[in-house]
């Protein structure tokens, strides 16, 4: 072991040696694993290791495909046998609802570029796995590259390559203490201490322990995972084939085939938590007992799917414990705040993400940004508010136990909430609102009547008729809508504008003026659809998504310099928006000052009845409209005096289901939809707020895109003929059977009578009036480019 590597890894499982090899492969050899015992020791020596295509968030199967590609040369590279069985796999669906979105999901996996997916009916599903039984089944998808792996082999195929490559890996070792220096880590071990610029937190049972050696407190926690292996089944020893690996979503089982036998694995409702604090340091290679009797109902479920296993018995039993995260995703990326710490953690289908987790921090720490866009793996995700122990705990757990439960898109899920609520939300709550949940906040979704209940599902939901009147009278009249859900930073300083001017792509707004915003990444990639606002006393706001706060704030650290100072308003200021063309009569009322002055995109202070507030003339409706925000503890009066004033108006509240409606019918792009960080300003349309003529970040990049042969894809606006149902994301578009492009989200236009989407197509398929096919929850509809802006494309109600 040597003094000083450019990069520690800790933990020597699937994850930790996926990210040694993929540094090693991307040129930084002076890597360095450090294992407190043997390779595999802790979850990865007794995993399933089944491998499968399919994941909700379509950015992370992308990542599984990659992993699924990368077997074959692992194991090549390493001459360690992976023990590669590639069966094939079937996912099975037993409900309506189910096999719409299995449906719906095959063709999400068209959008994103895997093609190696179809459907099938029930006799085609059994006759390729001839021990299920097909009761109560109405469809499946089958996958050519799924299948399962050697769990061991792999592990050590992964640590082979990358000592090949120049990388070390060092066992029975434990790391004691990680000390942050100047230069970057000391790692303090059994064997000494050894210092580096990175240090990678991939130690699966104990990433708890290794996050709180560096003062911090990761939200993870392990939960244990039955799974059985049978004896030898009759009816298999007389295939020529092995069965694919089959999940039976209803049935909460997943299958593969084990010698001539199978295991079979359960994700039981009824979960069970172990070691929430991170397995002893002496665990390795044990288990924990058997408990068929908490999963009786599942096991019932899975013999009756596989009924040959009603007739042999059960050769091994095994109960181990995963970690899993809050929403089931891994936790990866730098941690904000500790410079130099990355997480790596979490990842509870290592064998089927390790590859791409590996690839994505690799690239992250090598050239700055991963090149997919990990938001939805990104450690940045969660806030302070998720290091709470019983957050963890249940949010854990209902992800455990809604592991092959369907959610749908509509659903609002109870565990950890409400965590934080705005300063109206009792009054709010009284007035009939309906509640979501945007990072640790309750968000409004829309105001019903007593007693009302929306049904979930897949397509437009009970609640379709309230959203439609909100819409109307935001359109008619005017509308009242909470704005606590969007984050605001403040920026001061004798280099504030200095530093904004760098990282904003856009001209900065002057004073009393506010600017919508682009910030870029170096290679050019959008980091933000930001608002910039001057408010002409030397304090400057951006404002943005919410749920981004953190991972904003650790890019503007990254890139922050001297004599500026940056503070997160969003636990400070809380806010209402007014829009319609009666808002201007409404907020009238409430000040002497020069509201009326205050033209499109200004901003300033102004009182508005007994309170001090900052007030911007916009509006993600397309109407005029005024953003007022207030400390937090005046949000109550602020909605009581705003409601009063406009009575006589007929003033509605009304929540972010509209807003999504009435934004689409302006063709303004969200984040995580129509802007991510895996596209660029040229194609999303965000170039035209870009100032070419200054220097900022990202600049270059940006300048070949548009100097090169322009981008890939085209943002553009379609109308669907839609039948009871609304595109939402990633449904493929179509043009005499070629796919051309893709949905990026979408919904009902109630004040158009149309269903909307936005889509990143090719360009020479984006000309207003092309005709497309598109397919929305799984059926194939007609659809058609059309201008961009369908209500108001001048723009006359917004500014005038």
């Amino acid at each position: 072991m040597k003094s000083h590597y450019r990069v520690v890894v800790i933990g020597g499982g699937v994850v930790g040696t996926s990210i040694l090899y993929h540094l090693a492969k991307m040129g930084w050899s002076d890597v360095c694993l450090i294992e407190r015992s043997l390779l595999t020791a802790g979850s990865s020596w007794h995993a399933a290791g089944g491998f499968h295509a399919l994941n909700a968030d379509p950015n992370i199967a992308q990542l599984q495909s990659y992993t699924i590609d990368l077997f074959d040369d692992i194991q090549e590279e390493s001459g360690q046998d992976i023990g590669l069985h590639r069966t094939g796999g079937l996912t099975m669906a037993g409900t309506p609802d189910r096999w719409e979105w299995l449906q719906s999901a095959y063709r999400t996996f068209q959008s994103i570029g895997i093609h190696d997916c179809r459907l099938v009916t029930v006799e085609e599903a059994v006759a390729l796995n001839p021990i299920m039984s097909g009761d109560g089944l109405l469809g499946g998808m089958w996958a050519d590259r799924e299948g399962y792996i050697d769990t061991t082999g792999t592990v050590h195929a992964y640590a082979g390559a990358a000592k090949k490559r120049g990388a070390t890996v060092i066992e029975h070792n434990r790391v004691l203490e990680l000390n942050q220096t100047l230069q970057g880590w000391d790692v303090v071990t059994e064997k000494g201490t050894v210092s580096c610029e990175h240090v990678v937190n991939a130690a699966g049972l104990w990433a708890k322990q290794v996050g709180r050696m560096a003062g911090i407190e990761l939200p993870v926690s392990p939960l244990n995972h039955h799974y059985l292996i049978s004896d030898t089944i009759p009816q298999l020893e007389g295939l020529d084939f092995e069965v694919p690996m089959t999940v039976d979503l209803e049935g909460f089982t997943y299958l593969r085939q084990d010698q001539k036998g199978v295991l079979l694995g359960i994700y039981e409702v009824n979960h069970q938590h172990w070691m929430m604090d991170g397995a002893p340091w002496e665990y390795g290679f044990e288990l924990q007992q058997e408990d068929p009797d908490r999963i009786e109902n599942e096991l019932i479920m899975g013999f009756e799917r596989y009924p040959c296993l009603q007739e042999v018995g059960v050769k091994t039993w095994v109960n181990g414990a995963f970690t899993f995260s809050p929403d089931g995703n891994p936790l990866v990326g730098p941690v904000p705040g500790k410079r130099g710490y990355w997480s790596a953690c979490a990842v509870m289908a290592g064998f089927l993400q390790g590859g791409g987790v590996g690839k994505s921090l690799a690239e992250w720490m090598i050239n700055g940004t991963p090149d997919a866009d990990v938001y939805g793996m990104d450690v940045a995700r969660y806030g302070v508010w998720a290091e709470n122990k019983q957050y963890i705990k249940e949010t854990t757990g209902q992800f455990y136990t809604r592991r092959f439960v369907m959610t749908y898109p509509n659903e609002q899920l109870p565990a950890g909430r409400p965590l934080k609520t705005a300063g109206a939300y009792a009054d709010m709550s009284a007035a009939g609102c309906q509640w979501g949940q945007s990072w640790d906040l309750e968000v409004p979704l829309y105001f019903a009547e007593p007693g009302f209940v929306e049904a979930p599902s897949l397509k437009r939901s009970n609640a379709h008729g309230i959203v439609a009147d909100e819409c109307q009278a935001v359109r008619n009249g005017v509308g009242l809508l909470d704005i606590t859900g969007f984050s605001r930073f403040e920026v001061s300083g004798p280099n504030a504008e200095q530093w904004l001017d760098q990282i904003m792509a856009s001209k900065l707004p002057k004073p009393g003026r506010a600017r919508l915003a682009p910030m870029l990444a170096e290679d050019g990639r959008l980091k933000g659809d930001l608002t910039v606002f001057n408010w002409g006393d030397g304090i400057w706001w951006i404002m943005g998504s919410y749920y981004l706060r953190r991972w904003h704030m650790r890019w503007f650290v990254d890139h922050m310099m001297e004599g500026v100072t940056l503070r997160d308003l969003g636990d400070e200021v809380s806010g209402f928006s007014l829009a319609g063309p009666a808002s201007l009569g409404v907020i009238e009322k409430l000040t002497d000052g020069p509201i009326a002055d205050l033209n499109f995109m200004g901003c300033g202070h102004f009182d508005i009845g007994l309170l001090r507030c900052k007030v911007g003339r916009l509006s993600v409706a397309g109407e005029r409209g005024y953003e007022i925000h207030c400390r937090a503890g005046d949000h109550a009066v602020l909605r009581r005096i705003l409601l009063e004033a406009g009575a006589d108006a007929g003033i509605r509240e009304y929540g972010f289901n509209a807003l999504l409606s009435l934004r689409l019918e302006k063709s303004f792009g969200i984040w995580n939809a129509e802007f991510t960080q895996g596209y660029t300003p040229g194609m999303t349309g965000m170039d035209r707020w870009i100032d070419w003529d200054k220097e900022f970040i990202g600049k270059s990049a940006a300048m070949a895109e548009r100097d090169g042969n322009g981008p890939a894809q085209t943002l553009v606006t379609m109308e669907i003929d839609a039948d009871g149902a609304d595109a939402s994301g990633f449904e493929p578009i179509w043009v005499n059977g070629a796919q051309v492009g893709f949905v990026t989200s979408g919904g009902y236009g109630h004040t158009v009578g149309k269903s909307l989407a936005m889509a990143l197509v090719d360009p020479t398929h984006s000309s207003a009036g092309t005709e497309v096919s598109v397919h929305v929850v799984g059926v194939k509809r007609a659809a058609r480019i059309i201008a961009a802006s369908p209500y108001d494309p001048d723009g006359k109600a917004m500014r005038g």
